[in-house]
């Protein structure tokens, strides 16, 4: 029981990190900084402006309850390793 809640625990904290990395990159790749880069707004005599982002606040609660679900899974550790014979 307690490896399984180890790797449970170990894998639950990289998702959660590389749904974060994921997020960063979305919102990176979403936002005003695009402009520059797009070939239609580097023409002569155009004008692009950045309207609107998409609430991505869903998505930061997303990747906090991730992070607490592993500190969850990280104080199940504790309890699981108390029933082992290793704890006196």
């Amino acid at each position: 029981d307690l490896a399984v809640t180890v790797i449970t625990a170990f894998l639950w904290l990289v998702s959660t990190l590389a749904w974060a990395k994921a997020l960063a990159d979305i919102k990176r790749s979403t936002g005003i900084s695009i402009i520059p880069g797009i070939e239609s707004c580097k023409v002569p005599g155009t004008t692009c402006h950045f309207a609107s982002v998409t609430s991505m606040g869903a998505l930061n609660v997303s990747v906090v309850f991730g992070l607490l679900n592993m500190v969850l899974w990280g104080g199940n550790i504790w309890f699981v390793y108390k029933d082992t014979n290793w704890h006196n």
